[in-house]
């Protein structure tokens, strides 16, 4: 296949990009290469998958409209996984407008492209963070998401919408995948694991929010690449069983899908600190603070349904995880 992966140069896109290369497909990687985070860090991950055969890298934001119309009508994919975003709980409170036209005019220009170019499948990134208030756990695709408590989670929450109108109207295949705090090696520099292993390791305090109290289903991010491969491979099909008369979130009589990607096995934040610190061999210096806005005490995923539709479920014991991410930090930051 030919398959457009955008945010080809993320955490995540690099990894699904990689796996979709070492099976013989051409992928058309797009990345507006920001600087949200490091661009350094990005730069080298493009750099593992540009000279590779049947890598094309397109620099673009996804929010650039007559750029992507261009792109669709000349790039000619046959499927597209869509992971380019402006991520982040926490930024979306200082920086709101980046997220409305990232996530939300990018992602139509997304399913613009879709629509008039024939796309066979179009998967797309949502967030465990679309459960909000939600606190019966653990998180089914079957419940109602109707409280986000961040503008990124609305956002997310809002492509979920936005995906369904286009099934509907357009009947394109479109799979939403709810990723649960993803982490492993090249990973974001503003997440947990990255901020800790990098405080640890210089010896400074680590700020440890809602005192500690926090649950996370965390979820190594090769897991996370083979879910979404698995998923592309089975477009989004109509539930014969859908009823109208009581409507699920997950499913439509419309080609239309969402499925969350997680462990499925959460753990406290404090066992997630100790992993980092023997991974390390280290006890960091804990800085206890109370919970911050937009964020949620605990996450846990129910991946019923993704293991039905693919036969596939998450493993990596969150150990195993952390220790591979902090032998990839030691060498690629050289410490």
């Amino acid at each position: 296949m030919k398959v457009l992966v955008t945010g080809a140069a993320g955490f995540i896109g690099s990894h699904v990009s990689q796996l979709l290369l070492a099976r013989g497909d051409h992928v058309v990687g797009l990345d507006n290469l920001n600087d949200y985070y490091d661009p350094q860090l990005k730069l080298d991950r493009l750099a593992r998958l540009t000279p590779q055969a049947g890598f094309e890298f397109v620099m673009l934001d996804v929010a650039d409209r007559s750029g992507m119309e261009k792109l669709f009508a000349e790039a000619k994919v046959d499927r597209v996984v869509h992971l380019a975003a402006q991520a982040g709980v926490r930024y979306s409170l200082q920086n709101p407008q980046a997220y409305i036209e990232s996530n939300v005019s990018g992602f139509t220009n997304i399913l613009e492209g879709c629509r008039h170019q024939g796309i066979q499948h179009l998967v797309y990134a949502s967030s465990s963070s679309v459960y909000g208030g939600n606190t019966l756990m653990p998180f089914s695709e079957h419940h109602s998401v109707d409280h986000p408590v961040s503008l990124y989670a609305a956002t997310k929450k809002a492509n979920e919408l936005m995906a369904h109108t286009y099934s509907h109207l357009f009947r394109l295949p479109t799979t939403g995948l709810r990723f649960f705090t993803v982490y492993g090696p090249w990973g974001r520099p503003d997440m947990a694991l990255f901020l800790f292993t990098k405080a640890i390791i210089e010896g400074k305090p680590i700020n440890v929010f809602n005192h500690g109290k926090m649950v996370r289903d965390f979820t190594y991010v090769d897991d996370i690449a083979e879910g979404v491969i698995r998923v592309l491979d089975r477009p989004a099909t109509p539930d014969p069983e859908f009823d109208s008369d009581h409507g699920d979130p997950a499913r439509s009589n419309a080609p239309y899908r969402i499925f969350n990607i997680g462990n499925h096995k959460p753990i406290e934040l404090m066992a997630f600190i100790e992993a980092i610190e023997k991974a390390v061999g280290r006890e960091a210096v804990k800085n206890f603070m109370p919970l911050q806005d937009g964020d949620v005490p605990a996450t846990y995923a129910d991946v019923e349904e993704l293991a039905q539709w693919t036969g596939f479920r998450p493993a990596m014991p969150v150990p195993e995880g952390i220790a591979r991410f902090v032998a990839w930090y030691r060498d690629y930051f050289k410490v």
